[in-house]
């Protein structure tokens, strides 16, 4: 297997746009031709756009775009300014009257980062996607990951940086990449050196366990608010149905459940997309065990390269005791 990046998937564009004093942004994937696409919600706290239309008995095939997003909900606008781009390039399903770009999208909640009344807009859907094509991407904590943390049980004086991250493999033909937003209430682990990497802190800035601290308190039913949400897409060349995309989806999820501890909770939204441009035969079952190996890896790229943020530590300045 070898390690590949986004610009190495043919007819895919991912690009990165942000309100850096919000801090918020969100993070677009354009497939010109179209993507065979699925779904996948385990979250009880999702946000999402054209979903349903995903489903195998729905009747659009292809979609041509996903979008990433911070702002809670509010931050579902920026997928407008995403298909007033692709209208202006004539890219859509064609209606007979008009075309229509199929864009899907999922958000997370950092409203509660800086500035609640800065979100991800139609002007920023507009210019992640001029980035795209410019290709402006980064990892860490740019677009979607702009804004998010992680490890919150305690609140964010506790909590600790996320972003977004990205990784692929590619196996002969076949590729593989994994692109993610981690905006976890648990934590992240290495499973490699089976440590808690980033995360929940004590009051002396060491990192606890999320899980343990939840089963000390099992009997305090505490809200918070859906404030997390992890969301990512699982980008591959191979051929599928819609029916298979969707299940290459859920087993990304087997990722999410290898990197964040715990997931899938009721106040996370965790969601992921798969699109699948369709360029070579491909097994489902192997697709599968990749999408979860590089949506394992991306997750933990995310975390390292993120910046810290106020009060909020990043994974590289914890490591550095850097305390801010």
């Amino acid at each position: 297997m070898n390690e590949i990046g986004i610009k190495d998937i043919e007819g895919i564009y991912v690009g990165n746009a942000e309100y850096k004093n919000g801090p918020t942004g969100c993070t677009v994937i354009i497939s010109e031709k179209g993507s065979v696409a699925g779904v996948d919600v385990r979250g009880g706290s999702p946000g999402t756009r054209e979903t349903d239309l995903l489903k195998p008995e729905n009747l659009v095939k292809n979609i041509h775009s996903v979008v990433l997003s911070g702002g809670s909900a509010y931050g579902l606008d920026a997928s407008s300014g995403v298909m007033e781009f692709l209208e202006e390039k004539n890219i859509g399903f064609n209606t007979g009257v008009a075309k229509v770009p199929i864009v899907c999208s999922a958000v997370l909640f950092d409203l509660n980062l800086g500035d609640p009344k800065i979100r991800p807009d139609k002007t920023l859907g507009y210019r992640a996607c001029e980035n795209a094509y410019n290709r402006k991407f980064k990892d860490g904590s740019y677009g979607a990951g702009a804004g998010a943390t992680i490890g919150k049980l305690y609140g964010l004086d506790r909590a600790m940086k996320g972003g977004i991250g990205s990784y692929g493999l590619q196996v002969g033909n076949l590729k593989v990449l994994s692109l993610v937003a981690v905006n976890a209430l648990g934590d992240i682990v290495d499973n490699e050196k089976n440590e808690i990497i980033a995360g929940l802190l004590d009051k002396d800035k060491n990192l606890i366990s999320t899980e343990d601290e939840m089963l000390k308190n099992y009997d305090n039913k505490k809200n918070l608010f859906g404030q997390n949400t992890t969301i990512g897409v699982v980008i591959t060349n191979g051929k599928f149905s819609k029916s298979e995309a969707n299940k290459i989806a859920s087993m990304a999820h087997n990722g999410y459940g290898r990197a964040i501890r715990p997931s899938h909770s009721t106040f996370d939204g965790d969601t992921i997309f798969t699109m699948a441009t369709g360029n070579i035969e491909a097994d489902i079952n192997a697709v599968g065990m990749l999408s979860a190996i590089t949506m394992e890896r991306a997750i933990l790229k995310a975390v390292k390269l993120a910046e810290s943020k106020d009060r909020v530590l990043s994974y590289r300045d914890l490591k550095n005791k850097k305390i801010i």
